[in-house]
């Protein structure tokens, strides 16, 4: 990460849905736009588009407008297939070849517009693609066809950047790509320059991995091309607030992602819906956090006394050194 530099910070744009009646008393449909003025007022500088999601009420030309307006910059798209009943089978795993095409056209259109308002990003999370039984799936068929349909869509527009997002399960009871190895092996096997990670700080919870060590993973291997941050129980993916479990993980992610150079958005996927929370305050206190965890993290990846106890696997002065560090 690039302390040095203003950081960019986005987060889920349909949690500012909440509240829409306080926010705009005269209005009886919210728009993409409008997510995008409440977001900004939370002191969100950047954004990712869900698509066709967003793209519904408003034109890209729109949103770039709308962006502009507010002070955002786009961070990048997130293909949507699950809002689609006809993809409940699957996306690229869908067992009918028409659905599958129906899919990987619907990604490049979605690769299209991100071209058209200048992204270079674009997420998938494959939720939808996994099975829920045994004897459902021809699970060799369902990787190929997995394989194929991603190479294609990085080869749509080799200039943009195709980032696996992996989850253990929902809405499937098993998803195809549920962790870090996983995910890691498809890439190797799709091998295009231009596809990477994106990691979810609850999914890699969820997946019973160690964010830190699936961040060293990943850069290793591929290239960590997003990074949601969040907190959760590990449980599923709870949404919860940056740092409000597992703080000590979150600075050593953040270490290690600077180590690794990452200097992309840190997207808050969060889920004030949950607990009906204020989106624009619960959004501002992950930004307060983050900030003070990266400066931490930032004092913390040069640390040599931290260096030499991590080498010796020194636990209890590890904990000493961060702990002082978290709670000075």
């Amino acid at each position: 990460m690039n302390t040095a530099t203003t950081p960019r910070f986005a987060a889920r744009l349909n949690a500012f849905r909440i509240g829409a009646d306080r926010y705009w008393p005269q209005k009886n449909k919210i728009t993409t736009a409008d997510l995008l003025a409440g977001a900004a007022t939370a002191g969100l500088n950047a954004a990712d588009l869900n698509y066709p999601d967003h793209f519904v009420d408003d034109t890209p030309a729109d949103l770039t407008a709308a962006l502009e307006e507010n002070g955002m910059e786009l961070n990048g798209m997130a293909m949507r297939y699950y809002t689609d009943p006809g993809y409940k089978l699957g996306a690229f795993t869908h067992p009918d070849a028409a659905i599958r095409r129906a899919a990987i056209d619907e990604t490049k259109r979605g690769l299209d517009v991100l071209a058209e308002m200048g992204g270079r990003l674009m997420t998938l999370w494959m939720g939808q693609d996994g099975f829920d039984y045994s004897f459902q799936m021809d699970y060799a068929r369902a990787w190929d066809h997995t394989l194929a349909a991603m190479a294609e869509v990085a080869d749509h527009n080799p200039g943009l950047d195709i980032a696996l997002e992996y989850k253990p399960n929902e809405p499937r009871a098993f998803a195809l790509m549920p962790d870090a190895a996983t995910t890691l092996l498809a890439l190797r096997d799709i091998n295009r320059p231009n596809t990477g990670v994106t990691l979810d700080f609850a999914h890699v919870l969820y997946a019973d991995e160690m964010p830190a060590f699936a961040a060293a993973l990943v850069a290793r291997h591929s290239r960590i091309l997003g990074v949601h941050l969040n907190d959760g129980y590990g449980k599923w993916d709870n949404g919860l607030m940056v740092g409000a479990v597992h703080p000590v993980q979150t600075v050593e992610l953040l270490v290690e992602l600077e180590r690794a150079g990452y200097d992309g958005t840190i997207y808050f996927d969060t889920f004030p819906d949950h607990s009906g929370l204020d989106p624009v305050e619960e959004a501002r206190t992950n930004i307060g956090v983050v900030t003070k965890l990266r400066s931490i993290a930032q004092g913390l990846v040069h640390n040599e006394a931290l260096e030499q106890a991590v080498a010796s696997q020194d636990a209890p002065t590890a904990m000493r050194i961060v702990q002082d560090a978290l709670l000075r």
